[in-house]
């Protein structure tokens, strides 16, 4: 062996550098991946960590928005109680009536509405009774019917859309009339079947036979499912003359539109007081109202509905809700939806 020549045998010093920095190159590698992998781990963890206080955030502002909704209902029961005039009535002084507020509050405001809920036929008053005992009630089926007349239904359809709606609610399986018991909606696609309840809200009438979505929409603004089944009770207080048709229903059109338009135009600033001076009308006395209606005439109102949309921090809610405000206490509420008053 002569000198600087290698060991035959072993490996070269150039070789050993090699696999060397072989290894060297793996291991970089390796640690390049791991890197990698964490970091893509770490995003995804801060992903999740800022989606959670996002989630976080917008359930807190919608809590927040819910609460201040729930509190226009006190600031609705404290109006109501301001409307209660020491004789007794409530008029349309103020201008409340259908007339929006905007409240400002910290990260948004609150628009809030007031309406008077009784210049509208109670589609419950179809019936009386008892729960699942309901059964017609012809003079609240005679106003259904004399409704939709005046609102340029013919005298067929009116028929059948009042006995529907009786057949609806009733307790039994016999089909009035014109109306239409389980047996019709069974047979429709899917099928399905009559309520035998009360209308908890108005927009079931698109379920019933007869109520097409032309006609709904044109009867919509009228009518209105009070929570019992009593005659409407009608403040004339408040009626505005796009609610003369109200007014001529319960005439049973012995007042047409025209004439109710003008019955209600000829109130006093301050409304009727008493319904002796309502009835002196010439177009009143002209249409004889029988004794059921002088009964549902009011000086006062007792249904009022809410309407509240609040905006918080980029969350907004909806409230509607019925407020009774009987004689007997304070005003309670009858009804509460998260979502617009249809």
């Amino acid at each position: 062996m002569t000198a600087g020549t290698p060991f035959r045998g072993m490996p070269s010093r150039d070789a050993h550098s090699i696999e060397i920095g072989r290894q060297r190159g793996a291991a970089l590698l390796t640690v390049l991946l791991l890197v990698a992998v964490m970091t893509v781990l770490l995003v995804s963890v801060l992903d999740d960590i800022r989606f959670g206080l996002r989630r976080t955030g917008n359930a807190q502002a919608l809590a927040q928005a819910q609460w201040y909704a729930l509190g226009s209902e006190e600031l609705a029961r404290a109006r109501i109680h301001q409307l209660e005039r020491g004789d007794g009535r409530t008029t349309l002084e103020g201008g409340w009536n259908g007339r929006p507020f905007v409240f400002p509050i910290d990260g948004g405001a609150m628009r809030v509405r007031l309406d008077d809920a009784t210049t509208c036929f109670n589609l419950n008053s179809v019936v009386e009774g008892a729960p699942g005992q309901w059964v017609r009630r012809e003079t609240g089926a005679g106003q259904y019917r004399a409704l939709l007349r005046a609102l340029d239904f013919t005298p067929e359809q009116a028929s059948t859309m009042a006995d529907a709606l009786v057949d609806w609610i009733d307790g039994d399986q016999v089909p009035g009339p014109a109306g239409a018991e389980d047996a019709a909606y069974a047979a429709r696609g899917p099928g399905y079947r009559t309520s035998g309840a009360l209308l908890a809200e108005a927009s079931e009438l698109r379920a019933i036979v007869g109520h097409d979505a032309a006609g709904y929409a044109r009867l919509r603004p009228h009518v209105c499912a009070q929570p019992d089944h009593a005659l409407s009770p009608v403040n004339i207080n408040t009626l505005g003359e796009e609610d003369a048709v109200i007014l001529a229903m319960l005439s049973d059109n012995a007042l047409d539109i025209g004439s109710a338009r003008r019955v209600i135009a000829s109130r006093p600033a301050g409304g009727w007081r008493g319904m002796p001076e309502f009835a002196a009308h010439p177009a009143v006395m002209a249409a004889e109202l029988p004794d059921p209606v002088w009964e549902q005439l009011r000086l006062r109102t007792r249904y009022f509905s809410l309407h509240t949309e609040v905006d918080y921090d980029g969350a907004e809610v909806l409230l509607s809700a019925l407020l009774d405000s009987d004689s007997h206490g304070p005003v309670r509420l009858a009804a509460r939806r998260w979502t617009h008053d249809e």
